[in-house]
């Protein structure tokens, strides 16, 4: 189902509040004159109603927790990516104190991890996929960071920090690819559609004369549904879709690093 995140985020709301719609008037129909005939002698719908007052009670508390997960994974993901690009960030302004030639091969060499993080990583993240492509890139750095040989007690500080800012980024880079195919395991998505289901089935037990009324009814419950589900939705799978974590903090160290002086 990962086709999805691939659609406009519009549509992709459009269809699945339709197809929540479409279920609930297709069963409307498909009911009507079987649950009619339940209501002949005594009219059942006072029971029906605390049923799906319990139902709905039941399902939205469920529902609630789920999307608060969801939010609270996605947010989480967010800082984790904030905190790898400040990690870099100040990895960047900590090499800027060695000499040359260390310092500009150094430099270079996260510019490059920047951009393949921007250009490569995330492309393969929104894919579901783990780039490591970027691992090459620091293991360069590491390489050529090994090589300088510091003369003066500053320098030997200044090589301590730097060392352990690197543990930092590639701490904060684990982190972060561990989360690629972070989302709501199927069981309680499992949840999610068949309380929703319920929850629509349970509308169908209502008897009105007026059908346009009970299309109404049911219709309006059912695009609520569709709307949560969707909710829930969006926000599983953060890198995935149209909401979802973006490289801006990336970006935004890269543009420092390519100002003159930096």
């Amino acid at each position: 189902m990962y086709w999805v995140y691939n659609l406009p985020n519009w549509l992709f709301g459009v269809l699945t509040v339709g197809v929540f719609v479409g279920f609930s008037l297709a069963g409307i129909f498909c009911t009507r004159s079987w649950i009619r005939r339940m209501h002949v002698q005594l009219s059942h719908n006072d029971i029906v109603g605390f049923y799906l007052a319990g139902l709905t009670v039941l399902y939205g508390v469920s529902l609630g927790l789920l999307a608060v997960g969801a939010w609270t994974i996605y947010t989480e993901t967010e800082a984790k990516v904030a905190q790898e690009a400040a990690a870099l960030s100040g990895l960047y302004g900590s090499v800027s104190g060695l000499p040359e030639p260390t310092r500009g091969l150094l430099q270079n060499d996260l510019r490059e991890y920047t951009r393949k993080v921007i250009d490569v990583g995330w492309p393969a993240q929104q894919r579901g996929e783990i780039a490591t492509e970027n691992s090459a890139t620091l293991d360069k750095f590491q390489t050529d960071f090994e090589t300088f040989e510091p003369v003066t007690e500053e320098q030997k500080i200044l090589m301590a920090d730097i060392s352990r800012e690197f543990d930092a980024l590639e701490e904060s880079r684990s982190i972060r690819l561990d989360t690629v195919n972070e989302e709501l395991p199927p069981p309680l998505w499992a949840l999610i559609l068949l309380g929703a289901l319920i929850c629509i089935v349970a509308t169908w037990f209502f008897h009105t004369e007026s059908l346009k009324m009970h299309i109404w009814m049911t219709g309006l419950i059912a695009a609520l549904l569709g709307l949560m589900v969707f909710m829930v939705a969006t926000l599983d799978n953060p890198y995935r879709g149209e909401v979802s974590v973006s490289p801006a903090p990336f970006e935004r160290v890269y543009q420092q690093m390519a100002r003159p002086g930096k």
